[in-house]
């Protein structure tokens, strides 16, 4: 059954890409410093502004591309399956389980599809001004967290949902929080 083809893709492809989280949120540890690096440890929970930066950076990377593969290769409206957005919702909750990272998507413009989607708080208020200006990235530090605001494309295949009553089919964004603690 091609549903059932597709879902089992889906899953691969999720699979795929907590093995990748994984693998990059170890390599962002020993990336700050290679020669210094102490071996990595299960109870390792020294984290650095620079290394919550470069996770947050290939978090992002992952995600936006795990997203965009997903949703053109696995989704078809016709078929009744989860958006990939929401189905990606189930990483986010293994990744923050197993590596205390948390992640979330952020509406930027257009329609939130879920409410849980808009701004609760400044730091998110501000990141979609700066996102919505153009901005590659908002990243604010405070106590004990590092939190990294970055764009998601809406292309024009989102944008009939998204921005049902559109004008033009140029990209829009949206927008993924990665909140990273550091060490106190």
């Amino acid at each position: 059954m091609d549903c059932f083809c597709c879902v089992g893709n889906c899953r691969v492809t999720i699979t795929l890409t907590l093995t990748l989280v994984a693998a990059s949120l170890a390599f962002a540890d020993e990336a700050i410093n290679p020669q210094t690096a102490p071996p990595c440890k299960e109870s390792d929970t020294d984290v650095t502004i620079s290394a919550a930066r470069i996770q947050a950076k290939l978090l992002h990377s992952t995600i936006h591309s795990t997203l965009r593969v997903v949703h053109d290769r696995y989704y078809r409206e016709d078929e009744l399956l989860p958006i990939p957005a929401a189905a990606m919702n189930e990483v986010f909750l293994e990744i923050e389980a197993s590596e205390n990272v948390k992640l979330r998507w952020l509406a930027v413009e257009g329609q939130a599809m879920n409410i849980d989607h808009v701004a609760r708080n400044d730091f998110e208020t501000k990141a979609v001004e700066a996102l919505k200006s153009g901005q590659p990235f908002y990243e604010e530090t405070t106590g004990e967290i590092y939190r990294r605001a970055a764009p998601i494309t809406l292309s024009n295949h989102c944008l009939k949902c998204h921005m049902p009553d559109r004008k033009s089919t140029r990209d829009r964004r949206a927008g993924f929080i990665v909140t990273v603690p550091l060490s106190p």
